[in-house]
């Protein structure tokens, strides 16, 4: 473990930026957190989390995967794949960080996407402790230790110290690389780590949210939650809009589409969602019609099949953002508590 004085923490910020492309939770106009590029001037957000999740880092909203050049009768084709450049994602929260494992167990496994994997193992990632919680959080219910956050760097930080500890060995990496700005630290630091600590897991605990029964969400239920006569009602009033998969850090769904330039055609990636009503449309017909159907299929989706094949990790992560962002309040919580409590029609 390292520490850094915290009126040093614009130096390293530039010591960073000077090796690699430094990304930081930075204050915006409407009071919210985004991920911004490192600048002069940018200080880290002080916020709880960021609008949108670091996600964006490693499998963006947009992005061309193939061209098609074609002049008369000839194509040629393009592959725009290029290596990345190394980067630095900092200040990511622990909820954000167990995200990466989810989508690592998507896109990761075979057929591999090269487009993620290259950019994971040239993204480091700089895990902040939280010092609060807000009525939102909801990620001990997931066993997610916010006091003891994922990455490649974990850190803990006060009003005056920042404590650096590596996870991987590219966190390792990560910290020879600025070992010119930090100090090592001394039994008083561990100490100090500690009641952090203890007090983040404390604000953990006190979680209202979390305070959910999942015995019931388990492969063996699966039809059971299926016919749940509550699906009706909880979906009643979703609009279908797709907030909550777009802010969501662990939805993975995507669309492939082209795009004639008129010189040729790009092939692009982009998010989709399966709450939109074509999102399984196919030529012959849509197997899920109604919005019920697509409504069920999200929150199945997240309780059931991905625990299911993923030795019981939940494809949730706790971060709240459906809860801020949906229009019409609906989120997984209150899917949790009706299906806790219910039977279905076998």
């Amino acid at each position: 473990m390292v520490k850094l004085p915290l009126s040093k923490l614009n130096d390293l910020f530039a010591l960073i930026n000077g090796n690699q492309e430094l990304y930081l939770p930075v204050d915006t106009d409407k009071g919210e957190a985004e991920y911004k590029k490192w600048q002069e001037g940018y200080s880290l957000s002080s916020a709880l989390n960021t609008n949108r999740s670091a996600k964006d880092f490693f499998f963006p909203q947009t992005e061309n995967i193939v061209e098609f050049k074609m002049e008369g009768k000839n194509i040629d084709v393009i592959d725009t794949r290029s290596e990345t450049k190394d980067f630095v994602v900092f200040g990511v929260k622990a909820c954000d960080a167990k995200s990466f494992e989810i989508l690592d167990r998507v896109f990761l496994v075979d057929p591999v996407d090269t487009f993620y994997k290259n950019r994971r193992e040239h993204g480091t990632i700089v895990t902040l402790s939280c010092n609060t919680m807000a009525p939102t959080c909801f990620c001990s219910l997931f066993n997610i230790d916010v006091a003891n956050p994922a990455g490649d760097v974990a850190s803990w930080m006060d009003d005056e110290t920042i404590w650096f500890e590596a996870n991987t060995e590219k966190g390792k990496n990560f910290l020879a690389s600025i070992s010119s700005l930090t100090e090592n630290t001394n039994d008083a630091d561990v100490d100090a780590v500690e009641e952090l600590k203890d007090a983040t897991t404390e604000l953990m605990n006190s979680q209202a949210l979390a305070k959910q029964d999942m015995a019931k969400f388990k492969g063996e239920n699966l039809l059971e939650l299926f016919n749940s006569p509550e699906w009706e009602k909880l979906s009643e009033t979703c609009l279908g809009c797709g907030t909550c998969t777009f802010v969501c850090p662990t939805c993975q769904c995507y669309d492939i589409r082209d795009f004639n330039t008129g010189k040729g055609v790009k092939r692009f990636r982009c998010w989709d969602s399966c709450m939109y009503s074509d999102f399984t449309k196919m030529a012959a017909e849509n197997p899920r019609k109604s919005q019920l159907e697509r409504f069920r299929q999200r929150f199945m989706h997240k309780l059931v099949y991905y625990p299911t094949k993923n030795e019981g990790i939940y494809g949730c992560v706790g971060c709240g953002r459906c809860l801020n962002k949906c229009p019409i309040s609906m989120n997984i919580v209150k899917v949790i508590k009706k299906l806790s409590n219910t039977k279905g029609d076998n």
